[in-house]
């Protein structure tokens, strides 16, 4: 089911069983299913077991650049806009120039040129510049959903990226951090009054919920496609010294280069070849 499916409907929303309760308790509830799948994506449950590694990371920044660069562009454009006001922090939250600074460190600083992103991450940005012209109001739902989720989870899940890839500093790690914020839980009930705050009609609310869960089926379509375009690449070069010129081809200063889909078959053919004769899996 794509995106452009789902609906309150879907998920059994009638008129008789509609949840009830503040804004942001309703996003919570219409999406705690969704929550769970993204939780249990290849690419989540890496970081959960402390086994992220460098490439899925790089990878994963290049995404959650170009997420994040639509969503305040569209932030910024509509700051003004009743639904956006209440809830536009970019002191507190802007997450951009934290990812570029984290892009410059794993890819140095012609960063730009070796951004690489899914079809899924396209789609997501598409929607989230999509709807900042049309229902800006329906930025909320991706605000809440990516800003508070990053905010929530961010200084753990630092700790286990910087632990994971074996990094001597935080550097690199600066979308986790969120200097503006002195405490995260005051922050979010602050966060969370506001939104609540937000006045919407019946059909507006309706919308942001379904906003909501759209938000969560557009991250995992990126962690999955993520996850497809590491394919079996993630074998360190260095562990098959007899094949270690082949493997180097695959990154060009560390970053994974684009490919045809006949070179993609005859790399996860050698891939393959190559597990097996040095008796070693595919991360």
């Amino acid at each position: 089911m794509s995106c452009c499916d789902l609906s309150l409907n879907h998920f059994f929303l009638t008129d008789s069983n509609f949840i009830t309760g503040d804004l942001s308790e309703q996003i919570k509830q219409v999406t705690k299913e969704n929550h769970v799948r993204a939780e249990n994506t290849e690419l989540m449950l890496s970081f959960q077991r402390g086994q992220v590694t460098l490439q899925q990371y790089k990878l994963l920044l290049c995404s959650l650049y170009e997420i994040y660069q639509a969503l305040e562009e569209e932030m910024d454009r509509n700051c003004n806009h009743p639904g956006v006001a209440p809830i536009y922090f970019p002191t507190e939250l802007a997450r951009l120039e934290a990812i570029e600074k984290d892009l410059e460190f794993f890819f140095g600083q012609d960063w730009r040129e070796k951004i690489i992103v899914p079809a899924a991450t396209k789609r997501y940005c598409h929607r989230l510049r999509q709807i900042g012209k049309e229902n800006p109001e329906f930025l909320i739902a991706h605000a809440y959903t990516r800003y508070l989720g990053d905010l929530s989870g961010g200084q753990v899940l630092g700790r286990i990226a910087q632990k994971s890839m074996s990094l001597k500093s935080s550097e690199g790690l600066s979308f986790f951090a969120f200097p503006g914020v002195s405490s995260p839980n005051l922050f979010k009930q602050l966060y969370r009054s506001r939104m609540n705050s937000v006045e919407l009609t019946e059909e507006e609310r309706n919308g942001v919920l379904e906003e909501a869960i759209m938000a969560f089926e557009f991250n995992i379509q990126v962690f999955e496609d993520l996850q497809k375009m590491l394919g079996n690449i993630e074998n360190k070069p260095q562990t098959c010294s007899t094949h270690s010129t082949s493997v180097k081809m695959l990154f060009k200063d560390g970053t994974l280069i684009k490919r045809t889909p006949l070179l993609r078959m005859v790399l996860a053919i050698f891939v393959a070849l190559a597990t097996v004769s040095m008796g070693i899996y595919a991360l």
